[in-house]
């Protein structure tokens, strides 16, 4: 028998990350909100900030990749608290693994600090100490649970850096701001590897960052990106992300033995452009 998994959230991430696994010879469960196409994928539709009513299928593995469609206080805490707790109460058995999908933002550090996975969590913003309050709950489910930590995801149709430095605009150089990012195709290869080595019995921490190589100064990356794009740099704006500035460590993801498609923002932009 294939090995099954159930992807909660069929977003941005989740899709690419279902059709991989599917065509893997995965046997593939996604549960999302509205009609999608997803070749070798079987789709079961509800919301799940309303609690399940239909049967689950039981699976071995479990994704949590939900995503709030506004942000809001209210809107995290239903995806991130309330909807995780109604998928849990209706897994029809325990899988082996829940992976649950969580955020760089759960840290506070904002001087160009480094963080890994025992840095502490202070976060300043509402989204992080949600994002921790589910982390939480994931972590006290009854089987085991590991949490992915993603820095800035960029990609096929996550361009807004892009746009904003052909448009003439660049983050200021003083004071340095350190921003961190992986490539949207290294985090679902860094999934389906996590996957992978739980597959092969092989023991997952309970915490991983799921970041590159490169943490880089936002000005030292947009001034590489205009110059690429051969545009000239007409304004400077202060283009801080929610992650806060520090340099985010990924030597226990590469430790398992997750090799990066792209190790650094230079390779992963170039691919893009």
């Amino acid at each position: 028998m294939p090995t099954s998994v159930l992807i909660a959230g069929c977003g941005k991430l989740g899709s690419p990350l279902a059709l991989t696994l599917a065509h893997q010879g995965y046997e593939v469960h996604a549960l999302c909100r509205s009609p999608r196409e997803l070749p070798g994928v079987t789709l079961h539709y509800h919301d799940l900030s309303q609690p399940l009513t239909a049967t689950l299928p039981a699976t071995d593995f479990v994704f949590y990749m939900l995503a709030p469609t506004e942000r809001t206080e209210a809107g995290y805490r239903t995806v991130y608290v309330q909807a995780l707790q109604h998928l849990l109460t209706a897994l029809p058995r325990s899988p082996q693994r829940l992976f649950f999908i969580s955020s760089t933002s759960v840290y506070g550090q904002d001087q160009g600090e480094w963080v890994d996975e025992n840095s502490p969590t202070h976060p300043g913003s509402f989204s992080g100490h949600i994002l921790l309050e589910a982390e939480a709950i994931a972590r006290q489910s009854t089987f085991p649970a590991t949490i992915l930590r993603l820095s800035g995801i960029y990609g096929a149709g996550r361009n807004h850096l892009l746009e904003q430095v052909r448009q003439g605009i660049c983050h200021p150089a003083e004071p340095p701001y350190y921003s961190n990012r992986i490539h949207q195709d290294d985090a679902v290869a860094a999934m389906v590897h996590m996957l992978q080595v739980c597959k092969q019995g092989k023991a997952l921490a309970d915490c991983y960052l799921l970041t590159d190589s490169t943490p880089a100064p936002l000005h030292e990356v947009c001034q590489w990106l205009a110059t690429q794009l051969q545009v000239c740099v007409m304004e400077t704006v202060a283009l801080r992300s929610r992650g806060g500035s520090k340099r985010c460590c990924n030597t226990r993801l590469i430790e398992t033995g997750y090799a990066f498609h792209y190790p650094d923002y230079r390779e992963g932009y170039l691919s893009l452009l």
